[in-house]
């Protein structure tokens, strides 16, 4: 963890520290647990603020950092430090504690935005953070497997989720990465529908995009199945969508920009008429977070680089009908992408 200190105070000032409330970043630059906390680091301070519950945790965790004790009073913490600029997550300080905090600073010094920079070198995860995503891709690779076999007409689809979450859960996930979604039938069109108590019918589709959380980093993935015997129309937008995502997984590359990713999927998806019924872009980073950055956007202008994990998901949606997505994980390694998705994706009849 101290490199990843070390690296991010090379991008600050002599006169800067970096004020991180966020759990993400507290767990990716101390290795701390919990988000019950600060960090303040600049070239002359690392220190972990937080209360009598976690400092002994702090203290086993947080290797290389003082560990001060919230009641210390944060005028005593930002008087540890010669910075006049204090970066904080504009993105994650409510109004009200940055009207606190910027009430205990030094007469000369200032709270600025600084979002941006600490997140910046969350983008390229070293070996250590695929690992732990391919775990945890593993584990939901595994769940797709075992729930294949329980799927069937009749059932819900919160019955479905539930089994998938217990089974990940059994297989050493700590956590969920968010809400699993199983969308069957005319509600499949629907991108982000979490299960209901739909009675899952012969010849819907069933839409499963779900993930976990192995030692503090995600997973995802999407497959969508036939209940049943797939229809012609069906099985049409089902290889549409199957053939966008492996025109843009063979685009992948390093260096080449993220939006060209998300048109190689999406010059597919157009020239077969269902421009209109892709509306969101083709993938998003993940890691300690589900959503991270750079994205398979059309608007993302970021290249490609060694390191980012990010998702290929294109889909088609049609209401009325119902839709489909599927989504492989990919790590960009020496140049390439790496598929960390192994479950099958020919379309599957149940």
């Amino acid at each position: 963890m101290r490199n990843r200190v070390d690296m991010l105070c090379e991008k600050l000032h002599d006169n800067e520290a970096a004020l991180i409330s966020g759990y993400p970043n507290i767990f990716y630059y101390s290795g701390f647990t919990s988000g019950d906390a600060y960090l303040l680091i600049s070239h002359d301070a690392r220190f972990i603020i937080t209360d009598s519950r976690y400092t002994i945790q702090a203290r086993e965790q947080a290797k290389g950092f003082e560990i001060l004790d919230i009641k210390y009073g944060f005028e005593k913490v930002f008087a540890k430090t010669d910075a006049k600029y204090i970066g904080f997550e504009e993105s994650i300080m409510s109004v009200m504690e940055y009207k606190r905090l910027r009430s205990k600073l030094k007469q000369n010094q200032d709270l600025v935005e600084m979002q941006s920079l600490i997140n910046e070198q969350r983008k390229i995860k070293d070996e250590e953070e695929i690992k732990k995503i391919a775990e945890a891709e593993k584990i939901g690779d595994a769940a797709f497997d075992y729930v294949l076999k329980e799927i069937r007409s009749g059932r819900t689809e919160r019955e479905i989720a539930l089994l998938i979450e217990f089974f990940m859960k059994k297989q050493g996930a700590s956590a969920l990465s968010f809400d699993t979604i199983a969308a069957s039938g005319k509600r499949s069109a629907m991108p982000h529908g979490v299960a209901t108590d739909k009675v899952i019918e012969n010849g819907d589709f069933l839409t499963l995009d779900f993930g976990c959380v192995f030692e503090g980093y995600c997973s995802d993935m999407t497959r969508t199945v036939v209940v049943g015997k797939a229809s012609d129309r069906q099985r049409e937008i089902y290889d549409i969508v199957l053939d966008a995502q492996n025109a843009a997984i063979k685009t992948i590359r390093e260096g080449i920009p993220c939006s060209a990713v998300d048109a190689a999927a999406r010059d597919v998806i157009n020239n077969a008429g269902y421009g209109d019924k892709f509306g969101h872009g083709l993938g998003h980073s993940v890691g300690i977070e589900i959503h991270e950055a750079p994205s398979f956007a059309p608007k993302c202008s970021e290249a490609v680089q060694n390191g980012n994990v990010i998702t290929v998901e294109p889909g088609i949606y049609i209401d009325g009908f119902g839709g489909v997505r599927i989504e492989d994980l990919i790590a960009i390694k020496n140049g390439a992408a790496l598929n960390l998705t192994h479950s099958p994706k020919e379309l599957i009849e149940l």
